[in-house]
């Protein structure tokens, strides 16, 4: 029972056991086959001694041989060691032709050789000069062949032997472009078309040393070229396919005007199987059957049209049996092809991928140089502290002590009272200048019997002991601010890192909606190119034919795009055509939620030209608006100075992308430190986003804000102190949501100080605020400057400076256009 079971249950699997081993054994033989075919085929030395070989073979008109020279020629100037295999094949091929053929091709050489040797003295460059001297080779030794010959030299002699050498000079033209090809280990990311021509004649030059090889009357040369001609079809489509059916059909017809029909019906072929590639393989080869068959008729008649058929049957067979991969690395190098876009965007993503980590390598080198720079505390610790009052009171022993007879009963037996008395002195000096506590003198006195000379000297070394702090910590302030910058550029690099890394969207479809909703509202469009799709950051470009400035983009385009995204789309950029024939250019981009109307009204104080007061309105990509004021210290030319400088350095690091409160810490600090004199600015910086309205305060040393909603006004204020007074400190923000309509006023101490006979100023001004009737902002800030000039006796006794900015909802010109039947595009949302 068990052998039973054994012999139904293991056997069946015993067999399958030897088919998977026999699959195995099939695949690992094929692919080595294919690793050793693939290495016969794309071995330089192989390729080459097959090239030359055919080279050698062919002839045009069955008397010139221009192909063989200028290919030995060429590859003597670009592969120097591989000459020898070249001269071997071609005479290889030569004798298995016409054997004078390679009498002719050594007597070139010869010739050729020795006029290369004799330029060489005046030219470095042999590229420059192969041409002509592959010309001149080729029709001296024509012309001694012919001199020397059965019949003489005759003037038909002499043109063939200019044709020839012509042809040679073209040759030599086309094979330095078209050898480095082959031998490239890695051929450049794609070809230009000039390079694919010159590769067509070289395998068109090929190819004419196949002929008169057939194989049961199937020319060889004819399938040959019309499989190329289908792989080309097929890779670059009808403009691709045609020229390689003309270049090829020209070379074969020079080469035998039998031939001559074959170019017409390659080229024919390659253009027919071109506009038929959507059909894949077998789309091609049914334009080269159709082809095949109306040139055949028309040209060679119904006797010959089985033979051409044949031949064109083994072509679309080898099509048809060649790889997939090797029609795929074929494609990466023709430019228009699927392959090659997608070769040229991974090759970009690469760049892309490489830079942006760069750039974020650079952004953690700078973030680790911040770390660096801020470890060390702006104050000194108590350790620290300690030992810089050791070394002076080091300093004050080593110049009193050191030859006093009492040294050894002050500082042996007395230390710690000394040490104390002298600490205390220290410290009396430096917070008075003098010694004011009597106690403290009279024990000094008691214990020393020099305490004038001590605290003199004690007096004279603390202004320096007082520089030496304050410049240390200047430095320390020095590193903080320099750290701050640092750690602001590194988030600028690691976001623009990011964006480097943002993926370009394929938006094809997205476009072709948008074409078609505008073809069917009336307006003809070229082509719609869409770089942004997400909300808030739109960024379409079109074209359309000539409109003749008759405003089609802002009036009817736009609201349509609007309708369409669902957002107020806008005009940013429209280059009109100069002729009818012409097309427009037009950029669209998404509007702002909110736009801001500013007014500025300014006086010097007793009515001078220069206020030490400087304004600023400036706009901030990611769609922010800023409004500030600075205020010097003092007035006039000086305070000016200081103020526009503050709002020059401000608005330049803003700009920049570094956030709001890093910079106007580095401003601080950078005027904290650039001075010694006590020079100081106020600031009043608002930072209103145009998406959503949302405003930021911030305020340093700066009089309070005031926001008009209505007949509601209300205070904004923060409590930081000017700029430049302390090296480090902390930026209070306040965040306020604005609304359309709301009026934001902000001014600077002369406004908010002049009337100084009312007690309670924010109580006035918010009442002189809301009596105001007018939304204009200007007409605001000229009435508020007016009033409180009046207020104050009619006289201008500071600088002034009111600033008003009115927020509204941004409400296009044009308005949306309805589009039926709604159009749903896949959108991303804002960021």
């Amino acid at each position: 029972m068990w052998q039973k079971v054994e012999q139904e249950v293991l056997e069946p699997i015993r067999g399958m056991v030897w088919v998977e081993k026999g699959q195995q054994a099939v695949y690992k033989t094929s692919k080595r086959w294919l690793q050793i075919l693939n290495q016969s085929i794309f071995n330089w030395r192989m390729l080459l001694f097959g090239i030359g070989f055919l080279l050698g073979r062919a002839m045009i008109l069955a008397e010139m041989a221009p192909f063989a020279l200028p290919f030995a020629a060429s590859v003597f100037v670009l592969r120097k060691e591989r000459t020898g295999i070249a001269v071997f094949a071609i005479l290889a091929g030569a004798l298995t032709h016409q054997p004078i053929n390679a009498l002719f091709f050594i007597s070139a050489l010869l010739v050729y050789a020795c006029l290369q040797k004799g330029t060489d003295l005046f030219i470095k460059n042999r590229i420059q000069s192969l041409p002509l001297l592959v010309f001149g080779s080729s029709l001296i030794t024509r012309t001694l062949f012919s001199l020397f010959g059965e019949g003489g030299l005759e003037r038909v002699d002499t043109m063939l032997a200019l044709v020839e050498g012509g042809l040679s000079l073209v040759l030599t033209l086309i094979f330095l472009q078209s050898i480095p090809l082959l031998t490239y280990k890695k051929i450049p990311q794609s070809l230009k078309n000039e390079e694919i021509v010159c590769l067509m004649i070289l395998l068109a030059s090929v190819m004419t040393g196949t002929i008169g090889w057939q194989i049961n009357d199937v020319s060889v040369e004819h399938v040959v070229s019309r499989y190329l001609v289908l792989l080309f079809a097929f890779v670059g489509g009808a403009a691709i396919g045609s020229t390689v059916g003309v270049v090829t059909g020209l070379i074969l017809s020079l080469a035998q005007v039998a031939s001559l029909s074959q170019m017409s019906l390659l080229a024919f072929s390659g253009l027919l199987g071109g506009l038929l590639k959507e059909g894949k393989r077998f789309g091609v080869s049914l334009g080269l059957i159709i082809g095949t068959v109306l040139i055949g008729l028309y040209g060679e008649g119904r006797a010959e049209i089985t033979s051409t058929l044949m031949e064109s049957g083994f072509a679309i067979l080898l099509f048809l049996l060649t790889p997939k991969t090797a029609i795929s690395n074929i494609s990466k190098y023709v430019p228009g092809t699927r392959e090659h876009s997608m070769q040229q965007q991974q090759y970009l993503k690469k760049i892309r991928d490489v830079t942006a980590s760069r750039v974020e390598r650079f952004s953690s080198l700078f973030q680790a140089l911040s770390h660096s720079f801020g470890s060390v505390g702006l104050s000194l610790n108590e350790e620290e502290s300690s030992r810089e009052v050791d070394l002076f009171l080091s300093n004050i022993t080593e110049k009193t002590c050191q030859t006093c007879f009492k040294k050894e009963q002050c500082w042996a037996q007395n230390f710690t009272s000394t040490y104390d008395l002298m600490t205390k002195i220290m410290v009396e000096q430096e917070d008075y200048g003098d010694i004011r506590d009597r106690k403290l003198k009279r024990d000094w006195e008691k214990h020393c019997i020099k305490p004038q000379k001590v605290t003199d000297l004690m007096k004279q070394e603390l202004s320096q002991y007082k520089a030496s702090q304050k410049l240390k910590i200047q430095v320390q302030e020095s590193r903080r601010l320099v750290a701050d910058q640092l750690m602001g550029v590194s988030q600028v690099m690691g976001n623009f890192a990011k964006e480097i890394q943002r993926e370009q969207e394929n938006h094809q479809i997205q476009e072709e909606q948008i074409k078609d909703s505008l073809f069917q509202a009336g307006i003809d469009v070229g082509h719609v190119d869409i770089y942004s799709l997400e909300a808030s950051n739109v960024d379409i470009e079109m074209t359309i034919p000539y409109c003749n400035n008759s405003g089609i983009a802002e009036k009817l385009i736009a609201p349509i795009l609007s309708d369409i995204l669902e957002e107020t789309i806008l005009v940013t950029h429209e280059e009109c055509a100069n002729y009818a024939t012409g097309f427009c250019h037009l950029s669209f981009h998404s509007a702002r939620e909110y736009v801001v109307e500013t007014g500025i009204a300014s006086a010097a104080k007793g009515g001078a030209w220069l206020s030490g007061d400087s304004h600023s309105t400036i706009e901030i990509g990611a769609g922010k608006f800023a409004v500030a004021i600075a205020d010097g210290m003092g007035n006039g030319e000086r305070a000016f100075i200081e103020s526009n400088e503050t709002l020059q350095l401000l608005q330049k690091i803003l700009q920049s992308g570094i956030e709001e409160e890093v910079a106007i810490k580095s401003v601080n600090s950078v005027l904290s430190l650039r001075t010694t004199d006590e020079i100081f600015s106020t600031l009043d910086l608002a930072m209103i986003d145009l998406q959503d309205a949302s405003a930021k305060f911030l305020k340093i040393g700066s009089t309070p804000s005031f926001i008009k909603r209505g007949d509601q006004v209300k205070t904004v204020e923060a409590s930081n102190l000017p700029m430049g007074i302390i090296q480090d400190f902390d930026v209070d923000v306040v965040d306020e949501q604005l609304k359309a309509g709301d009026i934001l006023i902000m001014m600077s101490d002369g406004i908010y100080e002049a009337p100084r006979h009312i007690e309670n100023i924010d109580a006035w001004l918010k009442r002189k605020i809301r009596e105001i009737d007018t939304d204009d902002p200007q007409e605001i800030a000229d009435l508020i400057m007016e009033e409180v000039i009046r207020s104050g006796n009619n006289g201008i006794e500071d600088d002034m400076t009111v600033a008003v900015t009115k927020i509204e909802k941004n409400i296009p010109k044009w308005a949306t256009v309805p589009h039926y039947p709604k159009v749903n595009l896949n959108r991303k949302k804002a960021q």
